[in-house]
């Protein structure tokens, strides 16, 4: 008589076997869909502006042209308390202050005149944007494809200008600020719904509801991630290497089915990886937090300032030759001007005299983080295993690293160029680096600096995730087309 241990171990077996086949069947497809468009990731990100595109956009400040006193421009924004940005930059012909509030509101106020700037019309976003470009024409959007997130939603609608050259080149401008929000090409689209779009199933009518589209993702990648480690576990119990199956194989599986196994043990443990770490990146349970400084963390930063008290004809005292926006700062209760340039920011207080420091900066974020005490003071000057640039971010270097003694294990990343606050990252961040960035995007020490290194280990371990997915969706096809035919 079979023992109930052994009977439970025996059913117990069948239902992992059951559950590995029908879970592949179901999700197979988002394997491959998954494993490939991620590697166009590796290449092609998804649309933004960068810095660099910004400033290159836009034409040298007019500086006859600034009357209006940074101070009285904030008082016609209307928006309350020390603003989250603050700067002078050029709309077309024209001088303007954007102010964004910390709330996300924005507001755009001519320096020229003083008057609170209104929402564009379809002329002037081809002004603005289309200018030498016969060929453009504009089009509004409320929200599309590639400006589906949320972090456009203070600037919606946008008056979309495509230019008419030769590389399909398309400009957001938002209708509220006036300010070039986002631009593609032809190729970037094109890519995108191959690469992006495909691997976050980032379709607009599911990605416009964030709730919904996470619980979508949490399922969906919970569901393949159970599929894959069921498959590694069925892999490495039907392998046998020491006492071997019939004509002294390792595996006792046949054809397709056989590929599948044998690329399951050579690639499995990577495609597990990488596909629980995209469940991980989903953040189930709220297990990690952002790190992205919260607004509150920002405004302690900046403190309660004084009035700015400058005079609008002395700003051109803070810019260089190269000088494309100047930015007002708030930081540790004090203004500061950030003069914007293509070689990079330069940062002096409002006496002109000035200039932002280490030491000033990590007195302000300490005096602005009420969690615990400010432990350590680093400033990096070469990458290390917790700040390095990935895809499209680049990271800057130098950068501050202050390290906090708060429950939480706090450590903020503050470019020392300008003062601005690029990350906080606590003890769930440092966890979720090592989870998430490691297993997923192979972010590892020795791969990170080495991108033919990096991308070489990638497309190794997708491409047997890929043989892996392909053989299991061929050999998951003929069993489903048998029993529907049975």
């Amino acid at each position: 008589m079979v023992s109930l241990p052994r009977r439970l171990g025996k059913a117990g077996r069948r239902w992992l076997i059951l559950f590995h086949r029908w879970s592949g069947i179901a999700a197979g497809l988002f394997f491959a869909l998954w494993i490939l468009s991620g590697l166009v990731m590796l290449y092609v990100p998804f649309p933004t502006l960068t810095e660099a595109e910004r400033l290159a956009r836009l034409a040298p400040i007019a500086w006859d042209d600034v009357a209006v006193a940074p101070e009285d421009a904030l008082r016609t924004g209307g928006l309350r308390g020390v603003p989250a940005a603050f700067g002078l930059d050029m709309q077309g012909g024209e001088p303007v202050y954007r102010i964004t509030g910390h709330d996300g509101a924005r507001a755009t106020v001519s320096a020229r005149t003083g008057a609170r700037l209104g929402p564009l019309t379809p002329a002037d976003a081809l002004r603005l944007a289309g200018e030498g470009a016969p060929d453009a024409r504009v089009e509004s959007v409320a929200r599309d494809q590639w400006t589906v997130t949320a972090r456009y939603d203070p600037l919606r609608p946008f008056l979309k200008v495509a230019l008419g050259d030769v590389s399909g080149t398309e400009l957001y401008v938002s209708q509220v600020t006036g300010e070039i929000a986002l631009d593609t090409t032809r190729s970037e689209r094109a890519w995108n719904w191959v690469g992006a779009v495909a691997h976050w199933i980032y379709l607009t009518p599911l990605r416009a509801r964030p709730e919904l589209w996470r619980a979508v993702l949490l399922w969906l990648s919970g569901l393949a991630a159970l599929g894959a480690l069921s498959g590694g576990t069925i892999g490495i119990w039907r392998l046998r290497v020491r006492r071997r199956y019939a004509g002294g194989t390792v595996t006792p599986y046949r054809g397709l089915t056989r590929w599948h196994h044998l690329l399951g043990l050579a690639g499995g443990l990577g495609l597990s990886s990488f596909i629980v770490s995209g469940w991980i990146s989903m953040n189930p349970n709220s297990w990690f937090t952002s790190v992205s400084p919260p607004a509150e963390l920002r405004a302690a930063y900046a403190g309660t300032p004084p009035t700015l008290g400058l005079d609008p004809q002395r700003l051109r005292d803070f810019a260089g030759p190269e000088t494309r926006a100047l930015r007002f700062a708030a930081i540790g209760g004090r203004w500061w001007i950030v003069a914007e340039a293509p070689g990079g920011p330069r940062t002096i207080g409002t006496d002109g005299a000035t200039v932002l420091d280490a030491r000033l900066i990590a007195a302000a974020a300490a005096g602005g983080f009420a969690g615990g005490p400010l432990r350590s003071i680093r400033l990096l000057t070469a990458y290390d295993a917790y700040w390095y640039p990935h895809g499209a971010d680049p990271r800057p270097l130098p950068v501050m690293r202050l390290r906090f003694g708060d429950a939480a294990a706090t450590w903020l990343h503050i470019d020392p160029r300008d003062g601005t606050l690029l990350q906080r990252l606590d003890r769930s961040g440092r966890i979720n680096r090592w989870l998430f960035d490691a297993a997923h995007r192979l972010d590892l020490p020795g791969l990170t600096g080495n991108r033919s290194l990096h991308d070489a280990a990638q497309w190794i371990l997708n491409l047997l995730a890929a043989g892996i997915a392909l053989t299991g969706i061929a050999a998951g096809w003929r069993r489903l087309r048998r029993t529907l035919s049975a």
